[in-house]
């Protein structure tokens, strides 16, 4: 076996070996010096870098200090200065307390004096008192009671004056005004009213008539009032029977059934009842009508049936011989006109008038006055607004007045029924009231007489001058109007005078 070309091969790759060794020796030998070369060029600017940075830094520490030294001195030299401020400020007020050690002596002296001299001046006064004293025989707390009575003397004397001229000013004001606004209401609302009474006068064909109303045994007018639920007066009246009732209604139907018979004829128990039912629903349509012309009348709106067919019952309805439902007519437009000229709301007052005396057209049977009724009535029937209610019930102050549009409803009832010629009372009632004010009058201590004029609108009252000065006089008269606002009722307005009278009376001898 030939082994050369073995060892050949194995020489080449030792020598391979070798070579490939030393090659890589060289090459890492040039590495280590190329990064060693890099290395110390990095050292080398590093340490440039950081003696840059070292010398920056010194040269900011030198400016700092230099700037630190410099705001150092100037704060220095500020504290000087406030410094010799303060020391000024303190030497000035040294100063002033030195001026007011001396003020305060000076002031000190001065009192003394005023104190001796106060002293001296209450020896003084308390001689001169006891020298006032011994000569008007009066102590101190005496002669101050004698001032301060004529003090209070002459202070109501003043009081009375500017309260009688403040009432002079007011009244003149107030009542031109009122005036004004009363009469144009009055003028822009004129209308007619029928006077009625309770009983109702049926004229006849024929005084024969009589004896067929009567009837066999009276049996025809005993079917006729019962029907009717009225009387009826057969008299002397010559062609006329008379139907008397107290409920205006039941009147209406009665004098409609009996002017019906009379010119039909027929009269016996069946046709009278039947007459009777007939003109029942006829006087019934006939209040729905009324009710619904006031409505129109009046300008209101959005009333249920209910509520019109009650005011149509006004229709039959008086009061002084006033005709109530002419009457709310009247004061809702009064109401409106007065709301319109008050700025109030306008509707409110309407309705408010227009409704205000529906209690009366109720039953009498129903317990309670006629504006609480009425409210109530209202409120069932769908009168929502609480103002209008409230204008309802408190126009005779039955209840606290809420509003303005209250009192404007107020104020159109008692002109509506004092207006002239709108009502009239019969001679009984009126010497009543008369002698009921005369009486209120007379019941005010110091008062002699009193007497009532003027149909009773106004009262003049006599006084004793010996019970009543003139101060006390005004007084009187404003204590006396107040009574008889509160305890009567009347229409419009009652004047009150006092009047007081001395007399100086001496003989010749």
């Amino acid at each position: 076996m030939n082994m050369g070309p073995f060892i050949t091969v194995g020489i080449a790759l030792l020598l391979g070996a070798a070579i490939g060794f030393m090659v890589n020796r060289y090459l890492n030998k040039r590495e280590m010096e190329h990064q060693k070369t890099t290395s110390d060029d990095i050292i080398k600017g590093a340490t440039e870098q950081a003696r840059l940075i070292e010398i920056q830094a010194r040269d900011s520490a030198l400016k700092v200090t230099r700037e630190s030294e410099t705001g150092i001195a100037n704060r220095r030299n500020e504290l000087n200065q406030e410094e010799n401020r303060i020391q000024s400020r303190r030497d000035e007020q040294d100063k002033r307390a030195e001026r007011l050690e001396q003020r305060e002596e000076k002031v000190n002296k001065r009192q003394s004096a005023v104190d001796r001299r106060a002293n001296e001046v209450d020896k003084q006064h308390e001689v001169q008192m006891k020298k006032l004293q011994e000569i008007s025989q009066m102590t101190t707390d005496e002669a101050k009671e004698i001032i301060l009575a004529e003090v209070e003397k002459d202070a109501r004397g003043d009081m009375a004056r500017i309260i009688r001229q403040i009432e002079a000013e007011a009244r003149a004001d107030g009542e031109k005004r009122a005036r004004k606004l009363i009469a144009d209401a009055i003028q822009r609302v004129a209308s007619e009213h029928v006077s009625e009474v309770t009983s109702k006068l049926v004229p006849l064909p024929n005084d024969d008539m009589k004896g067929r109303i009567v009837g066999r045994n009276g049996r025809n007018i005993r079917a006729f009032e019962q029907a009717a639920g009225v009387d009826v007066i057969v008299d002397d009246t010559p062609e006329a029977v008379t139907i008397s009732c107290f409920d205006s209604v039941r009147r209406e139907i009665g004098r409609r059934a009996m002017t019906r018979l009379t010119l039909d004829g027929r009269i016996h128990p069946a046709h009278i009842e039947k007459i009777v039912k007939e003109e029942t629903k006829a006087v019934d349509k006939v209040m729905a009508e009324a009710g619904e012309q006031a409505a129109y009348d009046a300008g209101i709106s959005g009333l249920k049936p209910e509520v019109l067919r009650m005011m149509g019952r006004l229709k039959f309805r008086t009061s002084y011989g006033q005709n109530q439902l002419a009457h709310a007519v009247e004061s809702s437009k009064l109401a409106s006109i007065i709301a319109a000229e008050l700025g109030a709301d306008i509707e409110v007052a309407k309705m408010g008038g227009f409704l205000h005396d529906i209690g009366k057209a109720m039953d009498h049977n129903q317990e309670g006055t006629h504006a609480k009724l009425g409210a109530e009535f209202c409120r069932r029937y769908g009168v929502k607004n609480e103002k209008v209610l409230n204008a309802i019930a408190s126009h005779h102050h039955e209840e606290d007045q809420a509003s303005v549009e209250a009192v404007i409803t107020e104020a159109a009832d008692a002109i509506s029924g004092a207006r002239p010629g709108a009502r009239r009372e019969d001679l009984e009632a009126y010497i009543k009231r008369i002698r009921a004010l005369e009486d209120l009058a007379q019941s005010f201590n110091g008062v002699e007489q009193a007497f009532a004029i003027q149909a009773g609108r106004e009262v003049r009252i006599i006084v004793r001058p010996d019970d009543i000065d003139d101060f006390t006089a005004g007084k009187l008269a404003r204590d006396i109007a107040k009574q008889i606002e509160e305890n009567m009722q009347y229409p419009g307005q009652i004047k009150v005078i006092v009047i007081r009278e001395t007399r100086a009376i001496d003989y010749a001898k």
